[in-house]
């Protein structure tokens, strides 16, 4: 059942990934040099009401912290960001618009798709010696959250401020930036 259910919410975010324009490069693009926000703002709508429902979920204990999983804080992350970033840019796809691009026919997404999987190949070899290098220590406390989380026992870098009311404030602002930023910045658009 659990692989059924991944499936469906899956095919239903790629369907919703392709209504909103992210398998079109152009779109990102658009999005990436400010011509044009209206991705950017989907994107801080649906990260700001995700927030917003997931940690009130938490507060009414609907949600369970238990499943929630923090990752490591570690310089890589930051590193390999900037390269997601760079790829982000050049192609006009990131790693889920690709593969929902390339379920739709396009050849440039299955490209960047092929050249992914070849990039985590190379970077699983070298896995030992960028581990050697320092990138992978853990920093900030490592699985650490913004305030401290009910009931769980992740370290928190804000003493005295509720993880959750965190979370909805941050959720509130995403909101609250996609409904007021501009239909462009710069261009036509």
């Amino acid at each position: 059942m659990a692989i059924f259910l991944a499936l469906v919410i899956g095919g239903l975010f790629g369907f919703t990934l392709d209504r909103i324009g992210a398998t079109n490069p152009g779109y990102i693009i658009r999005m990436l040099n400010l011509s044009n926000l209206h991705l950017l703002k989907t994107i801080m709508l649906a990260i700001g009401t995700a927030s917003v429902l997931m940690f009130a979920g938490i507060l009414a204990g609907l949600v369970d912290p238990g499943h929630l999983s923090v990752k490591d804080a570690y310089i890589g992350v930051f590193v390999g960001g900037l390269l997601l970033g760079a790829g982000f840019a050049i192609a006009g796809y990131c790693p889920g618009t690709s593969v929902t691009a390339a379920a739709t026919g396009r050849k440039d997404a299955l490209f960047f798709v092929l050249g992914g999987l070849f990039g985590a190949a190379a970077y699983m070899l070298a896995y030992s010696g960028v581990k050697a290098t320092g990138l992978l220590d853990k920093i900030a406390g490592g699985k650490a959250t913004l305030g401290m989380v009910t009931d769980t026992d992740y370290p928190f870098l804000i003493g005295g401020l509720s993880g959750e009311v965190i979370g909805i404030g941050l959720g509130i602002a995403f909101i609250a930036i996609a409904a007021l930023a501009p239909a462009k910045l710069f261009g036509k658009g």
